[in-house]
């Protein structure tokens, strides 16, 4: 009965996006930058057409499309609905790193926000949505008084400016939009702003929970980029911490975890690793994810790679397709030179997979082994060939992997991560 009702419901909803989606507006390469340019929101629907789930979505997306058309019509250059068909528009989806169907974005003058759309899939709730969006991240203060103020529990950002209609207020809008979740903002502006701006220039000051250390300035301002990139290097902790509630989200930034596990009651070894973590992967936040994951809780994990919580700490990468374990003893070799710097570099060149299969790659007598123990050297100079097994070994598969989206509510591409 059900596969007979479907073609039934399936043109049904075709008439609904037909009567009611004439307020979605359709993208392609011709006109996306001009609309992210023009309007202050827009929501973007990535969808496909053969997936079931977009076909649902599609009239409600509509039908809250045309909610917020009451109050915000077309052209308005505050809010606009739009879809993308990423069968279609396959360098737009891949762009933005869309691997399941369909997928909600919210763009906020014209950069993604970090956290995609999750909440209820109903005009209702897209309505309520978009209007809680246009509320501004920023606080507005009066006085030096009331900024000094500000609890510092939080990762504070505190705005002195000449104007708020200015451009430069408009690239703190834009950071703020984007890291709103991960730092308070607040601004002082025009003539109770100008003895605190600096040198006569736009300012922001970044203040450390607790003011561990002097508030760090940043008057580039007319650079929209490099304003976001700095205010996200000061507000996004380079090593997260790894919770059930938090996991999945972690998964849809699409980079590979680099996990401290360790007991709850040590707190000696996560600062160590927050150390060299910012000591030798400085350059790497495009390339982990750096977490600590209490090893109690994350029992399962441990219990993939062979390990339990006697084990404790370890570190582990999960790439989304496997897990790979530090070899090295973490409590004495964590601080030791380039290790962990080497450790994420072998996932980069294949190095770990590759090694899982076939064992320690071949060296050179001009090459000095990573561990000891585990010399493979061709004594001509020569590489030698790989050590061949009758039964090549496997990593274990990724266990993070399987906090993807609910596939309840998504068609999720057979190739994702």
């Amino acid at each position: 009965m059900r596969s007979c009702l479907w073609p039934l419901f399936y043109s049904f909803s075709c008439l609904l996006v037909s009567i009611s989606a004439n307020t979605v507006i359709q993208l392609d390469d011709t006109n996306i930058d001009a609309l992210f340019k023009n309007n202050e929101l827009v929501f973007v629907n990535f969808y496909a057409d053969w997936c079931r789930f977009s076909q649902m979505l599609a009239p409600v997306f509509a039908e809250g499309s045309d909610l917020i058309a009451k109050d915000f019509p077309a052209g308005n250059g505050k809010i606009a609905f739009a879809k993308v068909d990423c069968d279609r528009q396959t360098a737009i989806a891949q762009k933005y790193k869309v691997n399941k169907y369909p997928t909600l974005k919210l763009f906020v003058y014209g950069e993604p926000i970090k956290r995609e759309y999750r909440g209820q899939r109903s005009a209702e709730a897209f309505d309520k949505f978009i209007r809680d969006q246009l509320a501004s991240p920023i606080v507005k203060k009066e006085t030096f008084e009331e900024m000094d103020a500000i609890s510092d529990e939080k990762r504070n950002m505190l705005i002195y400016i000449a104007d708020e209609s200015s451009n430069n207020y408009k690239n703190v809008l834009k950071a703020a939009s984007q890291l709103k979740s991960d730092c308070n903002w607040y601004v002082m502006s025009g003539p109770a702003a100008e003895p605190y701006r600096k040198d006569g220039e736009d300012v922001i000051y970044f203040r450390q929970p607790m003011r561990e250390s002097s508030d760090v300035p940043f008057t580039g301002l007319t650079m929209a980029d490099s304003l976001t990139e700095w205010a996200r290097d000061l507000c996004v902790p380079r090593v997260r911490v790894l919770t059930f509630e938090n996991a999945e989200e972690l998964t849809e930034e699409g980079i590979p975890f680099l996990i401290l596990f360790h007991h709850p009651d040590d707190h000696e070894t996560p600062a160590k690793f927050l150390e060299q973590v910012n000591y030798q992967l400085s350059n790497d936040r495009d390339t982990v994810n750096a977490l600590t994951a209490d090893g109690i809780k994350f029992a399962h994990p441990l219990h993939h790679l062979g390990k339990s919580a006697n084990d404790l700490p370890l570190i582990a990468i999960d790439s989304f397709k496997h897990m790979y374990l530090f070899k090295h003893d973490v409590k004495t070799n964590l601080g030791d030179e380039g290790l962990l710097k080497q450790f994420v570099d072998d996932l980069q060149s294949g190095k770990l997979h590759r090694e899982f299969h076939y064992g320690p790659d071949p060296v050179t007598q001009a090459t000095k082994p990573q561990v000891a123990g585990q010399e493979n050297v061709n004594r001509g100079g020569a590489p030698a060939p790989p050590p061949k097994t009758k039964d090549p070994t496997s990593p274990p598969e990724s266990i993070f992997k399987q906090l993807k989206p609910s596939h309840n509510r998504y068609t999720v591409l057979k190739d994702e991560l």
